[in-house]
């Protein structure tokens, strides 16, 4: 008979660290292999690459990793890097698939590159589905439904719709130019970190409140990208103290207020008016385009369904009910993306004005 092959067991990045703690303690390697369930043979290997393993986990190689490898070290830091932006994207409850880790991951291997400069000319790297699968395996990801809005939505009308609107498209002998899409997002814009690193013997923070001040935004363009909608914006008062003496026509949104900071019926029927038909208008004028116009947004309760009797020149086509977090063009990054860029953007300027600051205390020292 013959005798059974033995499956290899692989050990993770966590695992190998645990034993090297365990040996620091005095704890000899057969007790460690009789406690943790390894042979004498894997713990006195896994103490022969010490270094190489403390190594990996001071270079930011997450801890459930279950493989080693020498590779290019730009590749190397890239991966780290990506791993890195793949758990910030998590924590800031933002989904990624296949094909946005394939890119950021190309976009940070040429960024990197660019960085060496000629050392690095001869490098390459291409975000392929073979070295995904890998990267997949080594960083010990894996792929989870996203939970939420989309796991009530109506999945048969989602993918019923894309057809209809193509004919609707067809009928109406509309342009990428022509087409629009607008959504609405919330946004605590003075929201700041609600965890902070503190020295050790300190317990907490008092007198910390993190703000909640929210406003709401309006925010769409056409599907080629060729006009950017001048972001309807929405807080509680007409007139704040920080806005004191400026023109409001000035500004890069358009300013509107209700005690909620919500769209409302209203408000949106006045932005349809006053706002998005003569921004529309004038960019078909400037770039000789017919103005005929489609307009697509939701089903949510502020857009009036008579929207679409405003304006001869502009039809109002509605996403089918409970598909907006499937279809909703808006919510695909672009919403998102302009979020991270507010946020990073108000951190810079955060900063900026620390160190600022901190140069006048000192200077006055």
């Amino acid at each position: 008979m013959a005798e059974k092959k033995k499956c290899r067991k692989s050990i993770t990045l966590n695992m190998k660290l645990k034993i090297i703690r365990l040996y620091d303690e005095g704890v000899i390697q057969a007790e460690i292999g009789r406690k943790l369930g390894f042979t004498r043979t894997t713990i006195n290997t896994v103490m022969k690459n010490r270094k190489k393993i403390v190594g990996e986990v001071k270079s930011a190689t997450p801890v459930n990793t279950t493989t080693i490898r020498k590779r290019d070290s730009i590749v190397a830091d890239m991966e780290r890097l990506l791993i890195l932006w793949i758990e910030n994207q998590t924590t800031r409850h933002v989904p990624v698939n296949q094909a946005i880790i394939q890119s950021k991951a190309l976009s940070l291997f040429n960024d990197l590159k660019a960085k060496k400069g000629e050392a690095a000319k001869d490098a390459a790297f291409v975000a392929s589905r073979g070295w995904f699968d890998r990267f997949k395996k080594r960083s010990n990801l894996h792929n989870i439904k996203v939970q939420g809005e989309a796991a009530a939505a109506d999945t048969e009308a989602a993918e019923s719709y894309p057809s209809d609107f193509a004919n609707i498209i067809e009928d109406g002998g509309y342009s990428m130019d022509q087409i629009f899409n607008v959504d609405e997002t919330g946004l605590f814009w003075k929201k700041m970190p609600a965890r902070t690193f503190i020295a050790r013997q300190d317990k907490s923070m008092p007198d910390y409140k993190p703000a909640k001040d929210r406003i709401t935004l309006l925010l769409g363009g056409n599907a080629s990208g060729t006009l950017k909608l001048k972001p309807l914006f929405i807080y509680r008062f007409q007139n704040p103290r920080a806005l004191k003496n400026y023109v409001k026509t000035r500004l890069p949104v358009h300013w509107r207020a209700n005690k909620k900071a919500w769209v409302t019926a209203v408000l949106f029927e006045d932005w349809f008016d006053t706002c998005f038909v003569p921004e529309v208008k004038a960019y078909c004028k400037d770039n000789n385009i017919p103005f005929n116009i489609l307009l697509l947004v939701d089903n949510a309760p502020g857009h009036p369904q008579t929207l679409d009797e405003l304006n001869p020149n502009i039809r109002v086509e509605f996403l089918p009910p409970n598909t907006t977090s499937l279809l909703q063009p808006m919510d695909h990054c672009v919403i998102a993306a302009i979020k991270l860029n507010y946020l990073k953007r108000t951190f810079s300027k955060c900063i900026a004005a620390i160190d600022k600051e901190e140069g006048a205390g000192q200077e006055v020292l």
